[in-house]
């Protein structure tokens, strides 16, 4: 059986048979969508699409850094405060 990278699954067919109310159920989790009992699809909130959001965005901010202080120049210290 495939890894399913949710806390809940359904399947189709349940989804299709009512989608507000799983999409209810699952309040602000991740739902994986199984037909015969394999990932077809996973279904989110937007506030779990938000964390996923903030996520992606704090790996992309931390490979700029990550390259920025490879660079070879010194690093200047400076507090936020004084911006």
């Amino acid at each position: 059986m495939d890894r399913i990278f949710a806390p809940r699954s359904v399947d189709i067919s349940e989804l299709k048979a009512d989608p507000a109310a799983v999409l209810e159920s699952a309040g602000d989790d991740l739902i994986a969508v199984l037909d015969a009992q394999k990932a077809i699809g996973y279904l989110l909130s937007p506030k779990a699409w938000e964390r996923i959001c903030a996520l992606l965005e704090d790996a992309e901010l931390l490979e700029i850094v990550e390259t920025r202080l490879s660079d070879g120049k010194t690093p200047i210290r400076i507090n936020l405060d004084d911006l």
